[in-house]
């Protein structure tokens, strides 16, 4: 990879908007008209040896009146594209007073599948502001500059030398991130939103193909990205996969919402003479481009803290999920990055002795959000009881251009090796040792992985032990059974009398007009003495107004005596029916259920190897001793909590050496306030 060649072609084309469009479009803008004209360029460079045969051809199939031209056009072309007007980039330049014209019937030229692209970009919409601005002819000018080569064949002089070298697909794929990376930057945008870091990707293409790689035979594989961007993932996983066996043959697939990077790596697989309609454009979780496919290997970095609000309405209607892909759970609508990890389980490979494999890029929230029964451990637990997560590897911070925050590669597979089943490694690669520091940072990228670092971080994986950097545990050491603790309703009966006295509870007398007795009835009985029996006090109070209807006692009864009380933690716990009464210990009501207040339940997470019943008896009665739990009411949820695994004790430092520096900065302090005094 000639990063030299790259860094260059990046360079010239970055001046070419400050040279250009400086008085013409706001360095906001530089991005609408740099970015499809590089696009425009490089495939005018791919179609210039073969323009005359095109046109030669083109004029022919008019002749012969045959309006299906595109396979005739596109085998003579050599790609699935080409042009059929009579102008090239370069040929452009010879009318500079008609370059507007031109331009725009070059742009009519192009194949159907080129102009998608170039209405992605909506380039039409710019012709005007350039001929306004008298600049069309200095940007194309510009492109056709031989201090720079965009085409995948070298340029030579008169004598057959090299003078440039061609620019691959894979290094033009550098191009286009380096320069949105560049042109977000200068908008203060977020510099990486539509790509990922090469080495990040190599890395993933690593943990994807190294485990099967002597399996991949010769025939047809499908590499899918949900979330592609400018295609950089689905690039470098061919390039790796056709180092692995060449003879193998790999389709790319791939999704993106945004029309500008859409376009880009619809260009780029064009070039790869990959079927363009292989890249679809949309929402992923809206609009499933691919909803009939399964996949072999599958890369993504997805939008995480993002919200999925938009794409609402396509999948869940009131509280019912309606897309098939999610019916297990979704996550809150704040942040769709597990619908994405979702989506690709959807796509897992059925039908394959080596089932999918799939890499993807999730930040922490994705590890522990969510409570038990939640969407995001209902996600999580789908995973794990079925089996599909092998790893997860925490990398460095700062490992990327728009964000500094903890990241996690997901690795997924639906046919485990035999000594990986029921299991998941977690690999820890934080430590300096396992980066270099960048000389100058990119974004908030500060730190890269070198080629020894991506093969180090590949052997943890492959090795499959536990070490310092490796953890491996069973998945039900990931999960717990979640109960519900309840306490008993405590209250005592207090301050009838004055209640009663001050008007506040007249609201009642109706109701108790129907039993024939009235407020000043419990005036009498009760008085402003507190009670702390309730129980007692609904019985004693019905036996003295001679009432026998238990459905009465324990309904109308209760609720208005239940007016004349607090909450005492010193109480008796109130019965749900007094035919248990007199059992030491029965079948309590629970807090909230009579009276609204706060709650006084609780949640235990037992992990889901420990008894239930065992933990309770140890963990909770000592405290609570007249709690209980339902059985009916315990979920089961999963988290992954890696400073768990990971964390290292770091001993406090000893006193005198905090004492030596802070008696050093009182020195220092005290010296610079003397300087301070003489310069006075």
């Amino acid at each position: 990879m000639n990063h030299t060649q790259h860094k260059a072609i990046v360079n010239f084309i970055w001046s070419i908007a400050d040279d250009v469009l400086r008085d013409v479009y706001t360095r906001g803008k530089y991005r609408d008209i740099i970015l499809p004209f590089t696009v425009l360029r490089r495939l005018d460079a791919i179609l210039e040896p073969t323009k005359d045969k095109v046109l030669e051809m083109h004029q022919k199939l008019n002749d012969m009146k045959i309006d299906n031209q595109a396979p005739q056009l596109s085998r003579t072309s050599g790609y699935v594209f080409y042009n059929t007007s009579n102008y090239t980039f370069k040929k452009l330049l010879n009318e500079p007073s008609n370059i507007r014209q031109n331009l725009e019937a070059y742009l009519d030229g192009f194949s159907t599948n080129v102009q998608d692209i170039i209405s992605k970009f909506k380039l039409r919409n710019q012709l005007e502001t350039l001929e306004e601005g008298d600049i069309t002819f200095a940007l194309i000018e510009k492109f056709c500059s031989s201090d720079i080569n965009v085409s995948p064949e070298p340029t030579t002089d008169k004598d057959g030398n090299t003078v440039l070298d061609g620019l691959s697909n894979l290094g033009m794929g550098y191009v286009f991130e380096e320069l949105i990376r560049k042109f977000n930057e200068e908008n203060n945008e977020e510099a990486g939103e539509h790509f990922t870091p090469r080495e990040i990707i190599q890395l993933m293409t690593h943990l994807i193909f190294e485990p099967i790689k002597g399996k991949i035979k010769d025939g047809t594989y499908l590499i899918y990205d949900p979330a592609c961007g400018s295609g950089g993932m689905l690039t470098e996983a061919e390039h790796f996969a056709k180092q692995i066996n060449p003879k193998a043959t790999f389709h790319l697939y791939g999704q993106e919402v945004n029309p500008e990077t859409y376009a880009i790596c619809k260009a780029d697989m064009l070039i790869k003479e990959e079927d363009p309609e292989k890249i679809a454009y949309g929402s992923t979780l809206s609009k499933d481009g691919f909803p009939n496919i399964q996949f072999d290997f599958m890369l993504s970095n997805p939008p995480y803290g993002k919200t999925w609000k938009i794409d609402k309405p396509s999948i869940v209607d009131g509280k019912e999920i309606i897309d098939s892909r999610f019916t297990i759970g979704v996550p809150r609508v704040n942040d769709g990055q597990l619908l994405f990890l979702m989506n690709m389980v959807a796509k897992l490979k059925t039908n394959s002795p080596l089932g999918s494999r799939a890499a993807t890029i999730h930040n922490g929230s994705a590890l522990f959000t969510g409570d038990a029964g939640q969407g995001e451990s209902q996600i999580r637990k789908h995973l794990f009881q079925n089996d599909l997560l092998e790893a997860i590897i925490a990398l460095p911070n700062d490992m990327f251009y728009n964000t500094g925050i903890p990241t996690y590669v997901f690795v997924l597979t639906n046919k485990k090796a035999k000594d990986r089943k029921g299991k998941l490694q977690l690999i820890n690669v934080t430590s300096e040792a396992f980066y270099s520091k960048m000389r100058k940072p990119l974004g908030k990228k500060r730190v890269e992985f070198k080629t020894n670092h991506i093969e180090t971080i590949t052997k943890l994986f492959l090795d499959f032990k536990g070490n310092e950097n490796s953890i491996i545990l069973d998945n039900d050491d990931f999960g717990y059974s979640q109960i519900t603790v309840h306490q008993p309703l405590q209250v005592s009966v207090v301050n009838c009398k004055s209640l009663i006295e001050s008007g506040k509870v007249d609201y009642l007398q109706d109701i108790l007009d129907i039993a024939d007795f009235n407020l000043d009835e419990i005036a009498n009985f009760f008085g402003n003495e507190e009670h702390l029996d309730f129980n007692k006090c609904l019985i004693d109070f019905a036996n003295h107004l001679k009432v026998e209807k238990i459905g009465f006692i324990e309904k109308t009864l209760r609720d208005i005596l239940m007016t004349f009380t607090k909450d005492n933690d010193k109480a008796k716990p109130v019965f749900k029916k007094l035919t248990e009464y007199k059992k030491t210990k029965g079948n309590y009501t629970n807090h909230t259920q009579l009276i609204d207040k706060n709650s006084k339940k609780d949640k235990e997470n037992i992990p889901l190897k420990e008894d239930i019943d065992t933990f309770f008896q140890k963990e909770v009665i000592p405290f609570v001793p007249n709690a209980w739990y339902n059985k009916k009411e315990t979920k089961i949820g999963y988290e992954i909590n890696f400073a768990k695994y990971f964390y290292k004790y770091q001993a406090p430092r000893a006193l005198s050496d905090i004492t030596k520096d802070i008696m050093a900065i009182e020195q220092e302090t005290e010296h610079l306030l003397k300087e301070i005094v003489e310069v006075v």
